[in-house]
């Protein structure tokens, strides 16, 4: 029985319905081990702080204090992250030490000294890289030159914590290949963020909605921010329509800070948009089962790889009509024929690519099955999950 500890900043609610990476792992890990799981008591989605009362778990929650911020790009921000990794810093100065600390990136500051605090106590260190900063926020924010010298001190803690880890995990090769240009010696493991097959089959079978046989549902789940062009695709839908055919009826799943542009815009363009919200992760399941086509629209230049649509789309069994430009992802929708990828920013390559599947069916169930095959293969967590417990547990 080892003592694990995963620091995590960014974690779901903990409620039965969380299908968050860490909640997977540690219920996978507390069947024969003492794990405890510490994370920030703000939530980054709603931007207030969470309430510490939570399901009751066979492992503990330990809510780290965060100051908090309202915008994601901001000096408070950064703030806020610092400060939090300062008090889990102090948090594990006062705990026993434990036999292996599981630490995701980002944020910055706590992995930095949570891997330095490892090397000093001989004590395995594994980084689990959910998103690359500052790459991201370069993005962002950029500025020749200005940006290189803004964000040189956050890539130099990056690439300190990248250096002393023991084990490099990643949510994609992307990332973990980041990682390695620093720490070639480090054993290397990429392993999509995915889903429970089984848990989102039984969510699809309980959830899903009743229709009309000739409409079409183009489904869209995910944040609805700056990294998500979803006026493309309504410029698109737009396109289908002034060309004489029906359109899918859009349904977008999610909230964020574009949500009310992004409904007014499809007002705008007359095209029939239907808005959910953000939805309990059951829900969630049915409808996108329920939808005939999915769309994977990310802004040109975004940093994002594998990331959670990827594998609940591919459970769903529906074809994904893709335009991020991450080659990872691309070689996965081509390679196991599962959908199309289109020219970023082109709603006219996409209303084409839609009309495709609109227009035949078998081809539709086609590329659903090719999709299911890929999220057996790539995106199952009861097989792919097995890796990051086994390095967790060597």
């Amino acid at each position: 029985m080892k003592d694990i500890l995963i620091i995590a900043n960014f974690c779901r609610d903990f409620s039965k319905n969380d299908n968050g990476r860490f909640m997977y792992l540690c219920k996978a890990l507390s069947n024969n081990n003492t794990v405890e799981i510490i994370t920030s008591n703000f939530s980054h989605t709603t931007k207030s702080h969470k309430d510490s009362l939570v399901h009751e778990w066979p492992f503990k929650i330990t809510f780290i204090n965060e100051p908090g911020y309202q915008r994601n790009i901001s000096l408070r921000r950064f703030y806020s992250h610092y400060i939090w990794g300062r008090n889990v810093l102090k948090y594990l100065k006062k705990r026993n030490k434990p036999d292996v600390i599981y630490c995701a990136i980002p944020s910055l500051t706590a992995p930095n000294l949570v891997s330095n605090y490892c090397k000093k106590n001989s004590i395995r260190f594994i980084i689990d890289i959910q998103d690359l900063w500052p790459e991201a926020f370069k993005l962002a924010f950029n500025v020749p030159v200005l940006s290189e010298v803004i964000f040189a001190p956050f890539n130099h803690i990056a690439n300190n914590s990248y250096k002393r880890a023991d084990v490099i995990c990643g949510v994609s090769n992307t990332y973990v290949t980041r990682a390695k240009k620093v720490n070639s010696s480090a054993k290397s493991i990429p392993v999509f963020l995915g889903t429970k097959l089984e848990t989102f089959d039984y969510n699809a079978a309980q959830n899903r909605k009743m229709r009309c046989d000739n409409e079409i549902w183009l489904g869209y789940c995910g944040s609805l921010n700056a990294s998500y062009d979803i006026t493309v695709v309504i410029k698109a839908l737009n396109i289908l329509k002034k060309q004489g055919n029906v359109p899918p009826k859009f349904i977008v799943m999610g909230t964020g800070e574009k949500e009310l542009y992004f409904k007014e815009y499809a007002q705008r363009m007359n095209v029939d948009c239907l808005f959910t919200g953000k939805l309990p992760y059951d829900q969630m399941c049915g409808l996108l089962a329920s939808c005939d086509i999915a769309i994977n629209p990310i802004s040109h230049n975004a940093a994002q790889s594998i990331i959670n649509k990827h594998g609940d789309y591919a459970a769903a069994g529906i074809p994904v009509i893709n335009t991020q430009e991450n080659k990872e992802y691309m070689d996965l929708v081509s390679d196991y024929n599962m959908g199309f990828n289109c020219n970023n920013s082109d709603p006219f390559d996409l209303a084409e690519k839609l009309m495709i599947l609109i227009s035949d069916k078998d081809l539709r169930i086609q590329m659903g099955n090719n999709a299911r095959k890929c999220a057996i293969d790539k995106f199952d967590r009861s097989h792919t999950y097995l890796s990051i417990i086994n390095a967790i547990m060597e």
